[in-house]
């Protein structure tokens, strides 16, 4: 199964990017975590980066193709659990205008959160939350933003923005093939 996500980044002094909590749901294995707009690929999508652009305009009212600008992809990621459908996650990086705002767009989604980019090199956002897996209470790393943990698909998702090129926020080159960047 193949789903997609927008690394949403607004230009400003301070960049920041964009994250939501996700609705409590029964059916949704990720219900109540932090995370980043998107989900699984639909039929009708042509390709993975049409499923981020539609998840993002349906879950938090952005519309990435009109104000967007498509910095790059980075490298796919698979969930580490057994107890998560079996995806391949594609994370996209988009870059907004300054001013650029998000709202609940959707019941999927409890809340949306602005977070400045450079608070993700701070020793201070780093934590660890404990997790109950089916082996048992494992620890992981996470970030704290307003005391939610990001951690997981997410917070991997985060460490290769922040060692990759596009944390530096220039656009794709070359013919707009976002390419992948590591």
């Amino acid at each position: 199964m193949q789903a997609a996500v927008a690394l949403v980044v607004r230009r400003g002094p301070e960049p920041a990017f964009l994250l939501v909590r996700r609705a409590r749901s029964p059916r949704d294995p990720w219900s109540g975590q932090m995370a980043l707009p998107g989900g699984r690929r639909d039929p009708e999508d042509i390709d993975l980066r049409e499923t981020a652009v539609r998840e993002t305009r349906e879950e938090v009212g952005i519309d990435l193709d009109r104000w967007g600008t498509l910095l790059g992809r980075l490298p796919d990621l698979k969930p580490t659990s057994r107890a998560i459908p079996r995806l391949v996650i594609a994370p996209f990086v988009f870059l907004l205008p300054e001013g650029s705002g998000a709202r609940v767009a959707s019941a999927e989604i409890a809340a949306v959160y602005w977070v400045p980019v450079a608070d993700l090199g701070d020793p201070a956002a780093r934590s660890a939350v404990a997790v109950e897996t089916p082996a048992g209470e494992r620890e992981f790393p996470c970030y704290r933003v307003e005391g939610h943990p990001v951690w997981g698909l997410t917070y991997r998702i985060l460490q290769r923005f922040l060692k990759s090129r596009l944390a530096r926020l220039g656009p794709a080159t070359g013919d707009n093939d976002p390419g992948m960047v590591e």
